[in-house]
């Protein structure tokens, strides 16, 4: 079992400096659990699943999410793992509230990129404790995630986009910056980025700039992903519609996300 004092006073500093840390060995009890759950949620997709490799794009990128509730295996990672409680610790939160699970395959030889981007766009929540956990069940380095470090500080949020078409999902010239490119300015960015082995995670706010190169290695990435809320996220309306949805919610502007949907997982109380 993950040992909570793995997560050092310098994991703390370095996840609220830089909007990410490693966590090495977070889910290293959990991946066949949490292969078995991937395996059973891309032979049965929930109304979310999408293909995301178009045109003349090789290979398969598939992501599902928010079936948690309904895949067994992800429950028992959510409920019963570390990661609500090493979440309550980056976050320096006493309670954690589960958002939505996520899980991202690239089979091999997929020609296509994690666009780069921030979660909190897309998402009805604002407030500084908010974390996502992304752990990979299969070795990766060149598919990893990479990070522009500090980019959770900056003054405006990054335009979300479509993955597929490109377009920008909100209206809002006021609200969004445009989505830089890294990769074009070498050197203006710090970039972040680890090896991981499976059941490694890395733990990132929901603010943190992030992306993924193509998968062109022989082998598949699997990764799973958590996303958790603290005790000062609120829901917020944004200019266009969220992702995921969750049609039906009933919250208004300020209110705490609704535990029957989005039920406590960690109390340090």
């Amino acid at each position: 079992m993950f040992d909570i004092s793995q997560v050092s006073a310098s994991d703390i500093d370095a996840y609220h400096r830089d909007g990410v840390v490693l966590v090495k060995g977070l889910f290293g009890d959990w991946v066949d659990i949490i292969s078995a759950g991937i395996e059973r949620n891309m032979a049965d997709p929930g109304p979310s699943a999408a293909e995301n490799t178009v045109g003349s794009e090789t290979g398969r990128f598939f992501d599902d999410y928010c079936n948690w509730n309904r895949i067994p295996e992800f429950e028992r990672v959510v409920r019963h793992s570390a990661a609500a409680e090493v979440a309550g610790l980056l976050m320096q939160s006493p309670t954690v509230q589960i958002f939505h699970d996520h899980i991202l395959v690239k089979e091999p030889g997929t020609s296509t990129p994690t666009p780069w981007h921030q979660d909190g766009p897309y998402y009805f929540v604002e407030g500084e404790q908010t974390l996502s956990l992304w752990s990979p069940m299969d070795p990766v380095s060149e598919a990893t995630l990479r990070f522009v470090a500090g980019s959770h500080r900056w003054e405006k949020p990054v335009v979300p986009t479509r993955w597929v078409s490109g377009d920008e999902s909100f209206p809002g010239e006021d609200v969004y910056q445009p989505v830089p490119d890294p990769d074009a300015e070498p050197g203006r960015y710090h970039i972040l980025e680890w090896d991981m082995e499976p059941g490694d995670a890395v733990a990132f706010d929901y603010r943190t700039l992030h992306g993924a190169r193509e998968n062109q290695s022989t082998e598949r990435r699997r990764a799973f992903a958590l996303r958790f809320v603290g005790e000062d996220a609120r829901f917020t309306q944004r200019p266009g519609p969220t992702s995921p949805p969750f049609h039906g919610h009933g919250m208004t502007e300020g209110q705490r996300l609704r535990e029957d949907w989005f039920p406590t997982i960690y109390s340090s109380r």
